[in-house]
């Protein structure tokens, strides 16, 4: 029996001709540290549909987390997306790792449309702000294996009472978005601490905080 509630984090690895993911860099520092009583459990997931939602329900299984945070490289955005949705879709506009480019497929045959993240996602974008970091609530997490993974996620926790689940999107690296004129990037101090804040507040939260943070378009 685990002496702490366990925390699965997880990012994925490089995709699109990319060296590195700023998701993985960010999460393995993470990993076997101690949050607000909890255990992060970080996790490498492959960057393909098929691997990845079979990775993902054995790593489930095995830790039995309480919470279960996703972590993905959103090359071009600015600021830390916090997903408020997952969407029953698979629309890949370029193949995944293992060559696999599925259109207009569900994620889960049978399951719902859409799931909504478990977490609280206004209260971390207010405690990631307060910290002076860029952050956003987003309401698309895409169509490839992000999504796919946040999905597969919020749909595992529908099935556990005390499992609660969401996404985030991080922008580049520095080191990445030096290859694209006025690339956005953050640095992966920037982003280990972020996701200590957010999985700080998720761990002491279950209520949400109430204001407005949506979008004209």
């Amino acid at each position: 029996m685990n002496e702490h509630p366990l925390i699965l984090l997880t990012g994925f690895v490089p995709f699109g001709g990319e060296d590195i993911n700023p998701s993985w860099e960010a999460v393995r520092v993470l990993d076997g540290k101690h949050i607000g009583g909890h255990r992060v459990i970080s996790r490498l997931l492959p960057t393909a549909f098929a691997e990845s939602q079979r990775d993902l329900a054995l790593l489930v299984d095995e830790v039995q987390p309480a919470i279960l945070l996703g972590v993905g490289q959103a090359g071009g955005r600015s600021r830390l997306s916090i997903e408020r949705v997952a969407i029953n879709v698979q629309d890949a506009r370029m193949a995944d790792n293992a060559g696999a480019q599925p259109i207009d497929e569900a994620i889960v045959a049978d399951g719902p449309a859409a799931y909504f993240s478990t977490l609280p996602i206004k209260a971390m974008l207010k405690a990631l702000l307060a910290e002076g970091l860029p952050a956003e609530v987003s309401n698309t997490a895409g169509t490839f294996v992000c999504n796919h993974v946040a999905y597969l996620m919020l749909h595992l926790a529908a099935k556990h009472r005390d499992m609660r689940a969401g996404f985030i999107h991080i922008p580049y690296l520095p080191s990445q978005a030096a290859r694209f004129a006025n690339m956005p990037s953050m640095p992966k101090d920037d982003v280990v601490r972020a996701l200590s804040i957010v999985l700080e507040v998720a761990v002491s939260r279950r209520d949400d905080d109430r204001f407005g943070a949506g979008t004209l378009d």
